[in-house]
């Protein structure tokens, strides 16, 4: 960790000394409630202020500097967040006490209930500073710990309050003094973020508090009490991925990824990994630890090493490329003959599609049409085009399922040029499905990405044009006569719905404009003659 300039070190060490005595004021005035005592706090508003501007402004003047070390940058930057939650906690207090002399009732107070929870803030305010200086994450989680305690007295106090208002005619009263014990609460929110500032400092990247809880219980005990860690994503979903580093038991080093999020989402990435090592071993990287938390989860995964496709066409040589497609596509192909059952599957895309264009309309609302004319031709409107293309489909199974990937993206694909070989990862949506599904996800993933680089574009295009001819391939062989028509299905829902994840309104509007143009096409073709459609490939992926 990098040393702090000797200006910000001196005004945390004078804002911590403030706010301490602050508090002190404030236990003082809990144990006598009195005017004079809540004023001495009140009119100090002005000094953690300044204070905390101090360490602000000279953070912000580090940070404009050239040459800034990412560890430096990392350090300014949560020193500035502590420097706004110690004002939070000398703000919170203030208005406490405010509160506090509306109550005009002392019983209705509740005062002997925080002096001990304000000796605990005080205590921890001790530790910032010691635990910044020496990376310090016990302490630092400990800083963090201490929000149990307030949550644990305002859930009491809410109770006894909300009990008293149904009996007692003084409600203004009860009234107040949950909004003082709801300030003195909200004290905690603040250590929790000064703990995290703390621990983001430590392990070099943004953590959260239970994040980092998790990180711990599953990774090996050893006596350095900070995994080193570097981010790899965050997902859009709201979970984080990480790269971890650290000891095991016998000394060794393990490299492994970090994945936290939503319960049910780090069940079904479980799962999936797990479906995948008993169809295709060797595909998906293995569970090194679980752990779940109330409605949330991690897991510690095998760090695979390798490229991801999305790496390998911005970054590597045409040859490595080629060698990745190679291997990519005798994967696929091995795959989905190993695990093809005779059981008919329905994409169901222009479903998938229906329940996306909200989120689609709210980034580019412009896409929202209605009905309209041009001369005697009649255009309809796309909710319209989605809904004819939804009723089409139902019609038309795929005569086979296939375990496919279910979120076959680009940066989900990983390739090992030392090994010639393919990984999968992110793998909570895979199941039995349309192989059609993962082929049309994984093409424009490649036409999305934000590339004006002409060349560029135009080996995004080539990946994504090989790929629709291996799948075109494998139908042949598998006698999958309508392979084509769902095809531009898919595309139309892959071009539409990604349309949410791309904020520049040209390139937006250019996949709007094909997944309607393959909507209509595919309305254009008669029923019953699916089996003639053809896709326009070149024309949609090269610009």
């Amino acid at each position: 960790m990098g040393k702090l300039p000797r200006a910000i070190d001196e005004n945390l060490h004078f804002l911590c000394a403030e706010i301490d005595g602050q508090l002190s004021a404030v236990q003082a005035y809990f144990q006598d409630p009195g005017e004079a005592m809540a004023q001495k706090v009140i009119l100090r508003a002005g000094y953690s202020y300044n204070l905390s501007a101090n360490i602000q402004n000279t953070s912000v003047q580090g940070l404009s500097r050239r040459k800034v070390s990412h560890t430096t940058q990392l350090l300014l930057r949560n020193v500035d967040l502590i420097a706004r939650n110690l004002d939070l906690i000398s703000r919170k207090a203030r208005r406490a006490l405010a509160h506090a002399q509306d109550v005009g009732d002392p019983a209705s107070l509740c005062a002997d209930a925080y002096p001990k929870v304000i000796k605990t803030v005080r205590a921890s305010l001790k530790q910032i500073q010691p635990a910044l200086a020496r990376a310090d994450s016990r302490a630092a989680v400990r800083i963090g710990q201490s929000r149990d305690k307030l949550d644990d007295l305002y859930d009491r106090i809410f109770r006894e309050l909300t009990a008293a208002m149904r009996e007692s005619k003084r409600t203004d009263d009860l009234a107040n003094s949950l909004l003082v014990a709801n300030e003195i609460r909200r004290m905690g929110d603040a250590l929790q973020a000064i703990s995290e500032a703390i621990l983001s400092v430590n392990v070099g990247q943004s953590v959260q508090f239970e994040r980092y809880f998790s990180m711990k219980s599953l990774l090996p005990d050893q006596k350095d009490n900070t995994p080193n860690i570097e981010p790899l994503a965050e997902t859009r979903s709201g979970s984080a991925i990480s790269s971890v580093r650290s000891k095991d038991a016998s000394g060794e080093t393990v490299n492994a990824v970090f994945k936290d999020g939503e319960l049910s989402k780090v069940k079904d990435e479980r799962a999936g990994v797990k479906s995948w090592h008993s169809i295709y071993p060797g595909l998906a990287p293995k569970i090194l630890s679980y752990e779940k938390s109330g409605q949330s989860a991690a897991l510690l995964i095998e760090h695979l090493p390798g490229h991801t496709f999305e790496q390998l066409v911005l970054n590597e040589s045409d040859d490595v490329l080629a060698d990745a497609q190679k291997q990519l596509s005798k994967t696929l192909r091995d795959v989905w003959r190993s695990t093809r059952m005779d059981e008919p599957a329905e994409m169901n895309s222009m479903q998938q599609l229906g329940r996306r264009l909200p989120e689609v309309y709210r980034v580019h609302p412009e896409f929202r049409s209605a009905p309209s004319r041009i001369g005697s031709v009649r255009l309809d409107g796309f909710d319209d085009l989605v809904t004819a293309c939804a009723a089409r489909e139902t019609k038309l199974s795929a005569p086979f399922s296939v375990h496919i990937h279910g979120d076959f993206n680009l940066d989900n694909v990983i390739y090992d040029p030392a090994e010639n070989r393919i990984h999968f990862i992110d793998l909570h949506r895979s199941r039995y499905m349309d192989y059609v599904q993962d082929v049309s996800v994984f093409m424009v993933s490649n036409y999305r990405l934000q590339i004006q680089d002409v060349p560029l574009r135009r080996r995004l295009a080539k990946v994504a044009c090989d790929t629709h001819a291996v799948a075109a391939k494998f139908a042949r062989t598998q006698k999958d006569s309508t392979f084509e028509y769902r095809m531009a299905l898919g595309l139309a829902r892959s071009f539409a719905s990604s349309t949410r994840f791309v904020f520049d309104k040209s390139h937006a509007r250019r996949m709007y404009v094909r997944a309607r143009f393959l909507s209509e096409q595919a309305l254009t073709c008669p029923e019953g003659r699916e089996t003639r459609f053809k896709l326009p490939i070149r024309e949609l992926f090269f610009d």
